[in-house]
């Protein structure tokens, strides 16, 4: 017996379709990273955690926007056409899933940053915080420690 394929994959369309779906609606840290340091036009990348978490380190250039003020504050912080990023902690927390729904509502174009700012930090990405900008080491359990993208 076969675990993988007990049940039959999908058709390659219906596959497609999923998958194309996805990447319609989610993005990854080595993507939003590379469109921020080459400058995106109306690109906002917003981090939807609470004061706390925003002061303990958040990406270089994110707005900061809880996901309970996106309803109120969303039109005074993104100009208008812009494209929106969310992302929270990480994949155990879906708070950048709910800041997603909310943009969404509002009628913005929106993706989030599969990850959070823990797969961002453990890229060994730049975060800041209130000492200025930082980095830790890259974890090589989640990125090659000579680059900051696996290629793929």
């Amino acid at each position: 017996m076969t675990f993988t394929f007990a049940v039959a994959p999908a058709e390659p369309a219906t596959a497609a379709a999923h998958f194309r779906a996805r990447l319609s609606v989610e993005t990854d840290v080595s993507d939003v990273h590379a469109d921020l340091s080459a400058g995106t036009p109306a690109l906002v990348v917003v981090d939807s955690r609470g004061a706390a978490a925003w002061t303990q380190g958040h990406l270089p250039g994110a707005v900061h926007l809880p996901t309970a003020e996106i309803a109120a504050r969303a039109a005074e912080l993104i100009p208008p056409g812009s494209a929106v990023v969310t992302y929270c902690w990480g994949p155990g927390c879906n708070g950048a899933t709910r800041a997603a729904l909310e943009f969404a509502v509002l009628g913005y174009p929106v993706k989030e940053m599969l990850g959070g700012v823990e797969y961002w930090v453990r890229e060994g990405l730049p975060v800041v915080t209130e000492t200025g900008l930082t980095r830790r080491p890259v974890d090589d359990l989640t990125a090659p420690t000579a680059t900051i993208t696996c290629d793929c």
